[in-house]
């Protein structure tokens, strides 16, 4: 991944946390909370795709299902 797109994505993650946060500090449901960061986090990596971390972790759960 490119640093410019590496910076943005925590940008994006720092403003999920905080939004999440005041979410909570406004007295929201847990569940609508995690409802949003779960799909805030879905449509970050639709915008903002990591191949290297998508590839590692097919890598990972091949060798996983192949150790049995």
């Amino acid at each position: 991944m490119n640093p410019k797109n590496r910076a943005e994505r925590v940008v994006a993650m720092d403003a999920i946390a905080n939004e999440a946060e005041n979410l909570a500090k406004s007295g929201a449901d847990p569940l609508d909370i995690q409802t949003f960061a779960i799909g805030a986090k879905k449509e970050l990596a639709n915008q903002r795709p990591d191949y290297q971390n998508y590839f590692d972790a097919a890598v990972a759960a091949k060798k996983a299902k192949n150790k049995d």
